[in-house]
């Protein structure tokens, strides 16, 4: 069965590596891209959707032009360290591109309804448009795969925060309350998903993907410098792509989730009751909160390398 996604996205590296990832694979069909700010301006992350795209022959496919801040018209902060200046590590597109309207969105849920799957690897604040933009369409969405949040582990931005949450969690919240059915994938989760370099070597060897290693390189220099423990750069933004065809591949537990939206140390921190007794509620979201790293390699590796075995 072929999962048609609208992907939205801040098109870094990891972002790039799902995209990479999805159009490899036989079951997943890329209808549109939704750009938004996040780890680059939202105009960078147009022009390396395009650029991806290109490199792998999918021009047929729109590129949507997001938000530009978050709901509370912050000024954004970008995630350069990790994922360079332009977004895909030392790479920078040789060709300016621009994205089409958002209203492009409206008519993605109209022509497949409820044979869409939303992915959404970035803020949240495209997403949360939509929402309150085209809440009756969304409904006939068949799942929400989202990047976010982090749940009695240390976020990555803040003390207890993850940058998905962190960077607008009015819209995070408003998605966890109004979105759904809903597959969230935490830092619980998406650390574990560690890609090493003997990895990105053997894909590079083969030649399938001659844009990863040089991203790759680049992502895993910052990990190894800031999380060297982890020996190999997490594809935090691969998670969610990945369990479109690979859900047994997660253990899940499902909550009610909501979102810290005020300012101070706790903000866009992402909490649910884990508690025996808790309620589960019947709009409860599904969360990842670990993965069988052996079938994560295997077929990652298959994937990237078209290799069996």
């Amino acid at each position: 069965m072929v999962n048609n996604v609208l992907f939205f996205s801040d098109m870094g590296i990891d972002d790039a590596i799902a995209l990479m990832y999805a159009s490899f694979t036989k079951t997943i069909n890329i209808v549109g891209i939704v750009c938004s700010y996040g780890n680059v301006p939202v105009e960078d992350a147009v022009q390396n959707a395009h650029f991806l795209l290109d490199s792998l022959g999918m021009n047929d496919v729109p590129v949507i032009k997001g938000a530009e801040r978050p709901m509370t018209s912050e000024s954004p902060t970008y995630t350069t360290k990790a994922h360079g200046t332009h977004g895909l590590g030392s790479i920078v597109p040789p060709f300016a591109s621009e994205g089409q309207n958002f209203g492009i969105v409206k008519s993605i849920l109209e022509r497949y309804g409820g044979d869409l799957i939303i992915v959404d690897t970035g803020r949240l604040t495209s997403l949360a448009m939509a929402i309150m933009l085209y809440e009756e369409l969304l409904k006939r969405v068949k799942g929400y795969y989202i990047m976010g949040g982090a749940f009695l582990v240390p976020g990555n931005v803040t003390p207890v925060a993850e940058a998905n949450f962190v960077g607008d969690p009015f819209a995070a919240d408003l998605v966890m309350r109004h979105g759904g059915p809903i597959a969230l994938f935490p830092l619980n989760v998406t650390y574990k998903a560690i890609v090493t370099q003997n990895m990105s070597d053997s894909i590079n060897r083969v030649g399938k993907a001659p844009l990863f290693k040089s991203m790759f390189d680049f992502y895993y220099d910052f990990y190894k410098t800031s999380m060297p423990r982890l020996q190999g750069a997490p594809m935090h933004d691969l998670l969610p792509m990945m369990a479109l065809v690979n859900r047994q591949m997660f253990q899940w537990k499902s909550r009610p989730v909501r979102v810290v939206t005020q300012e101070g140390i706790a903000k866009g921190q992402s909490i649910a009751d884990f508690r025996p007794s808790a309620t589960v509620e019947p709009n409860a979201i599904r969360l990842a909160l670990d993965l069988d790293y052996g079938q994560f390699y295997w077929n990652f590796m298959t994937i990237m390398t078209d290799k069996k075995g």
